[in-house]
């Protein structure tokens, strides 16, 4: 059985309504990349270096990174030799097929979240200022208060103008526990909201944390003093250490991802923003170079659109058109 073959099987079972977020929150990107892939097939209908080298220009151009497209490219050829692929319509489905395993690839990355089965589930969110950090986490209370989970945001951003006001809207809108505090030491507002979160018996707690990378020093030297507040309080916790990207950011998110990581522990990306880019291709770029699982992506500006990723709709989104 084919690919596509696969893909179509397993979308009947997907929900529609999923699906087609997908589908739409990828169209810049699917438009533009799947055009240009149909082009190539026509200008060349014989695979040769000249393809080869087309196609290279091509995955740069949408965000894939370079070096995720010499690695793709390395296993292409040998499945051409291997499989005596001359036609390159027939390329068509193997470069589906080794996009899908780029990202699947030898390294079984969770794209699940961690949850705590004793006491609340902690979730400390990092990322620079103006990737949509503060949203990210009204959209994530917003998922979890629909699965019946009793949520708490705490406001970690002490000092950045609005940012505890912007987080405390978020809490009314989603029903959402609430703590925070304006001009006061982040770590000394978290241990307390913690505190409060086990009085509530609240499930899953989302902490805010200020976006500031260009002093790494300072900025590492605070999230290493929140990380010790957490697991003082609860034990196990952060269970999940989130970075927001904002997918249209392209290569310069990548370098967030690496800066943070070099920082702190990250277990999972969430790339928003995802429908305002044509450059789809940075979800296989920061599995293969900064080894990070996407969890969660935005395929709109809506608040049911933050959805878990998931990597055959991702495939299924950016291909539609070829399949």
């Amino acid at each position: 059985m084919g690919l596509f073959d696969k893909f179509k099987k397993v979308f009947k079972k997907e929900e529609k309504e999923d699906l087609e977020k997908y589908e739409t929150g990828l169209k810049k990107s699917r438009d533009e990349f799947v055009s240009e892939l149909n082009l190539l097939g026509i200008k060349f209908t014989k695979v040769s270096d000249e393809y080869y080298e087309e196609l290279e220009k091509i995955l740069i151009g949408a965000d894939i990174g370079v070096k995720t497209v010499f690695n793709f490219l390395d296993r292409l050829k040998k499945r051409v030799k291997e499989e005596n692929i001359t036609s390159t319509k027939e390329l068509t489905e193997v470069i589906v097929d080794e996009m899908f395993m780029i990202y699947v690839g030898e390294d079984q990355l969770s794209d699940k979240i961690k949850m705590n089965p004793n006491g609340p589930t902690v979730i400390l969110m990092v990322g620079v200022n103006g990737v949509g950090k503060t949203t990210t986490i009204g959209k994530l209370a917003n998922k979890y208060k629909a699965e019946g989970k009793k949520v708490m945001l705490i406001a970690g951003d002490t000092f950045r103008a609005g940012a505890v006001e912007q987080l405390k809207i978020w809490a009314d809108r989603t029903g959402s526990e609430f703590f925070g505090k304006e001009n006061t030491d982040p770590a000394g507002v978290i241990f307390d909201g913690l505190v409060l979160a086990k009085e509530k018996c609240v499930d899953i707690v989302f902490v805010d944390t200020a976006g500031r990378l260009q002093n790494k020093a300072n900025l590492m030297a605070e999230l290493e003093k929140i990380n010790r507040v957490i697991a003082r309080q609860i034990e196990g916790a952060p269970h999940e250490v989130l970075l927001v990207i904002d997918a249209s950011t392209g290569q310069n998110g990548i370098s967030q991802a690496e800066s943070f990581k070099s920082i702190t522990d990250i277990t999972g990306i969430v790339l928003t923003k995802m429908d305002g880019t044509a450059k789809g291709g940075i979800v296989l770029a920061i599995k293969e170079e900064v080894g990070l699982p996407v969890k969660f992506i935005g395929l709109g500006e809506g608040i049911d659109d933050l959805k878990s990723f998931d990597i055959e709709s991702y495939i299924y989104g950016l291909f539609k058109g070829m399949m």
